[in-house]
């Protein structure tokens, strides 16, 4: 059995404390012509893949670089947005680089919150 994320929340259901034990994350790299034959669509600030899956690229996974430079959210490092460059065909042939996106702190947040019940366990106290 293994762990792969530790929460500590509060009485009142506040995150204190949150540790990841990341694994190796499942990634696919590929290089691609014009036209992408995958639907890539911006979704919470992330470049996801909507529809069409091969080689181990799959529906809900993110864009993490192209052409070995990283991505943030929906922008390449140099600043471009990642949409806007895959649409254009002078940028191909392009090396793109796919995996499961991480929990931004929100959602980490959100997930925590889950955990939280209203009443003490284990104390007597309601």
């Amino acid at each position: 059995m293994a762990i792969f994320s530790v929460y500590v929340v509060n009485k009142a259901g506040g995150l204190i404390y949150q540790l990841d034990s990341y694994a190796p994350r499942a990634e696919a790299e590929k290089t691609f012509s014009y036209p992408l034959d995958l639907l890539l669509k911006l979704h919470d600030e992330r470049v996801l893949v909507a529809f069409g899956q091969r080689d181990g690229i799959r529906v809900g996974h993110a864009v993490l670089a192209i052409n070995g430079m990283d991505v943030n959210g929906k922008y390449t490092a140099d600043g471009k947005e990642v949409l806007e460059y895959l649409g254009n065909p002078a940028n191909y042939p392009v090396s793109i680089r796919f995996g499961r996106p991480r929990l931004t702190s929100n959602e980490k947040l959100m997930l925590a919150s889950m955990f939280h019940s209203d009443q003490v366990c284990g104390t007597g106290r309601s």
